[in-house]
């Protein structure tokens, strides 16, 4: 899940051609219409705050005197689902890779949760940058989804997803509960995206380059949570249609409906300029 600034842009433009496709359809497109066929793979915002994994690992034994104990038998033998193990990796042996260090992880070694800490974070951060379009905000949620996953590393069991669509679940838990608890408004900044500003051309330039980022990721503040925590994965942090559904606890089938509604009404909150 971790990925580069040419897939961001990559993200990014897969979403400002579903938008303006959609708006060109007069948002009513029909079967199969108004969507990019090949979503980008992922996407991401500027460079991520790096919070030390030992200060995770301090905060959570001082809050909690039951450190991560290992387990008795072979890694994922004690728990009887290591049949269930998955990783979305492209590369075989990246997934085998992650697989083993969760195994190590749950069993207490915090080495290997560093290694999980650093292949996941850059991910984690770019969703709830999203989600929140505050970079403050992003970094505090993104410390206390490692914090809360480090807490509950023993309790993890593979259920066919992968580990990080189980990080991504804790992180839009985290801030949604924050935004509940009107501990603060979503704030609507432009932080942080001036290097985002350029349009690129496509099919549509003229719809397209009046997309710009700023005013598609504020339009995207306006979703619904579910819709915009969709378009978030989807287009921007490259999930695959299973991935998001198992964040999200739905069915890929509603997945795909969320993503073209989302989409739809995405388009219908731009400027009327460009409609």
């Amino acid at each position: 899940m971790a990925v580069n600034a040419e897939r961001v842009a990559r993200g990014l433009d897969a979403l400002r051609t579903a938008v303006s496709q959609a708006l060109l359809d007069g948002l009513l497109p029909g079967p199969g219409q108004g969507l990019s066929p090949a979503l980008a793979t992922s996407g991401a915002t500027p460079a991520v705050p790096h919070r030390s994994l030992l200060g995770l690992l301090t905060e959570a034994r001082a809050d909690d005197d039951a450190r991560l104990a290992g387990s008795p038998g072979s890694p994922g033998g004690a728990y009887g689902d290591a049949d269930l193990a998955t990783s979305s990796e492209d590369d075989a042996a990246d997934r085998e890779r992650l697989i083993a260090l969760v195994e190590l992880a749950r069993q207490g070694d915090s080495d290997a949760f560093g290694l999980l800490y650093d292949h996941y974070q850059a991910s984690v951060y770019r969703f709830l940058f999203y989600r929140t379009r505050s970079s403050a905000l992003a970094e505090d949620l993104t410390s206390e989804t490692f914090f809360r996953a480090l807490r509950s590393m023993q309790g993890f069991r593979w259920q066919g997803k992968d580990f990080g669509a189980w990080l991504m679940t804790i992180a839009r838990n985290l801030a949604t509960d924050h935004f509940k608890a009107g501990r603060t408004r979503l704030e609507l900044t432009t932080e942080d995206m001036g290097q985002h500003d350029d349009a690129t051309e496509g099919p549509e330039p003229t719809v397209l380059a009046g997309l710009t980022n700023e005013i598609l990721l504020k339009a995207l503040t306006e979703l619904p949570d579910e819709q915009r925590d969709c378009l978030v994965m989807r287009f921007l942090q490259g999930m695959s249609i299973a991935e998001t559904a198992a964040v999200l606890g739905r069915s890929d089938g509603a997945v795909k409906q969320l993503q073209l509604r989302g989409v739809r009404n995405l388009a219908k909150l731009m400027p009327e300029g460009l409609r």
